[in-house]
């Protein structure tokens, strides 16, 4: 049998040739996530993994679990470089200052990364069943290893495995049940159970898994389908949503020279005619702008809070990212620099602000471990703030006029499951407003973008979504999306805002149901038969 050749020629493989499988698998499952959303290539890496750590010997435990971990770090390594080789592109923004650096995000990073994977696939081989049952194995320690990326040292929940099925939009409902993490166990086992087509010694047991996995696949996509009406989210009354993607260049957008220039953009742009009924400005209730809208603060910047008052048609806000500066504290020489969401009125006053909880580090700021080492050397963060932004305290809901309270979500604070809704009572949508405009038409807004679309589904709610270059858009609670404009276009994009839903299972009870669903996989991994 020809797959049974292909499962022996991995299992017995040795050496580099091993570490040259395994990364190429890994890089296979890259293929799986955006753009591409070939999804059913996740069988590739999952059932690679399941062989490989099948032949993963040793004369003692500690042996068997350096030779699976090994492996599993070339895996590792695979996934993550040909799912981040995009972070080049914002070493490439100030070429003159950050190019040297381009080996540390796009090949030290997924370096680092693959460590999660190494310890998953170790502690798999110390546990690993025969028959089916290590199928099961895998999904549940490969997943948590996952879990514990997306929490370990901030999180970096990016391009977690179960967005390789996130992109087919019935299967993707099961994340309002489970979340991200019950959305990987489930792909994991999905993608690794063709390995005992190769493996089993009966026939009854090279198919039982993946018939079964099939039906679960058939049962997700009957989820979704009933879980989605046909009919469209009723619209909140009386709001009429312009979101304004600018497109501007990364090296330009940050230049204070280009300040009145930006600000000059916006302003038309904005009010920018877009069918007979919607003549500009003046048929909208909310404009909203991206992250970092401006390359100074504007709430210390009189001139621009005037002139945006005098776009904006009584009764019309503006939502809009900004710097904004805090009072410094007895003995510092500058004050805080906070990136955040400000809500301006009519009259151009900053009504309400948010400042984004989650940086990034070394995009926003410098950890501190890091801090001085690399300040030493003469470097910094990527953004042009002295000593980078300081972090907000806590997520509150952002107050608006005429608008449910909303989630606000500053770049990747949205790519976190379970952590987008802020305290206090439920919010009516997620805010998201992002600048990926460092990383140019790469893959990496598209990923972005898919991530977002998925915490709508996980909570139930509408999100509001307005990038600098793109992908901006509205989806309703469903992860439909309403309107959307694409990556690399200018222009504005007028959208009702969809009701929010009622709160999901995934809203109510968080990470606990993919815990539960840990615990039902290992215990079934433990009554399978073996052949």
């Amino acid at each position: 049998m020809r797959i049974a050749a292909l499962a022996d020629s991995v299992i017995l493989a040795w050496g580099w040739r091993k570490w040259l499988i395994a990364l190429v698998a890994g890089a296979c499952g890259a293929l799986a996530l955006p753009p591409l959303d070939l999804w059913p290539l996740l069988v590739v890496p999952m059932t690679m993994a399941v062989w490989l750590i099948d032949g993963a010997v040793g004369t003692s435990r500690a042996a068997r679990f350096r030779a699976a971990a090994v492996v599993g770090w070339w895996w590792g390594f695979g996934f993550f470089l040909a799912g981040f080789w995009w972070l080049g592109a914002a070493f490439l923004v100030e070429a003159d200052k950050f190019a040297w650096a381009m080996p540390l995000g796009v090949v030290a990073l997924p370096a680092g990364l693959a460590i999660f994977p190494a310890l998953a696939f170790g502690c798999s081989r110390l546990a690993w069943p025969a028959g089916a049952g290590r199928i099961l194995v895998l999904a549940v320690v490969l997943s948590l290893s996952e879990w514990l990326r997306g929490h370990v040292l901030t999180g970096f929940p990016w391009n977690v495995y179960g967005m390789m099925l996130a992109g087919q939009f019935q299967i993707a409902q099961f994340a309002s049940i489970a979340g991200l993490y019950g959305l990987t166990l489930v792909a994991i086992a999905i993608g690794a159970a063709p390995a005992t087509l190769g493996t089993a010694e009966t026939r009854a047991g090279r198919w039982r898994a993946p018939a079964t996995a099939a039906l679960v696949l058939i049962g997700l996509v009957g989820f979704g389908l009933w879980r989605v009406p046909a009919a469209p989210v009723p619209l909140v009354a009386g709001v009429k949503l312009r979101l304004m993607q600018p497109n501007l260049p990364q090296d330009a957008k940050f230049n204070p020279r280009n300040g009145e220039a930006i600000l000059n953009n916006y302003l038309a742009l904005s009010d920018r005619a877009t069918s007979p009924s919607t003549p500009g400005v003046q048929a909208v209730t909310h404009l909203i702008w991206p992250e970092s809208a401006f390359p100074f603060l504007l709430g210390r910047t009189p001139q621009a809070l005037s002139r945006i008052a005098t776009l904006l048609p009584p009764g019309t806000t503006l939502i809009t990212g900004a710097a904004r500066a805090g009072e410094a504290l007895p003995g510092e020489s500058r004050p805080p620099i906070f990136n955040s969401i400000q809500v301006v009125d009519d009259e151009g006053s900053i009504v309400s602000s948010y400042d984004k909880v989650h940086l990034v580090p070394f995009g926003e700021y410098l950890p501190a471990v890091f801090d001085r080492l690399i300040r030493s050397l003469g470097l910094s963060e990527f953004v042009a703030i002295p000593g980078g932004f300081a972090a907000g305290t806590r997520r509150l809901p952002l107050t608006i006029r005429g608008l449910p309270p909303a989630a606000p979500l500053i770049c990747y604070e949205v790519i976190f499951p379970g952590a987008v809704a802020p305290q206090g009572p439920r919010a009516g949508f997620l805010l998201n407003l992002t600048n990926d405009g460092w990383f140019g038409q790469t893959s990496g807004p598209y990923q972005h973008f898919a991530q977002a679309r998925l915490r709508a589904i996980e909570e139930g709610l509408p999100l509001v979504r307005v990038a600098n270059t793109g992908i901006s858009a509205v989806t309703d609670g469903y992860g439909r999306v309403i309107a959307s404009l694409p990556l690399g276009n200018e222009g504005v994009l007028d959208a009702g805002l969809p009701r929010g839903g009622p709160a999901t299972l995934y809203a109510q009870f968080g990470d606990l149901i993919y815990a539960v669903l840990l615990a039902g996989f290992l215990l079934l991994s433990r009554l399978l038969p073996r052949g």
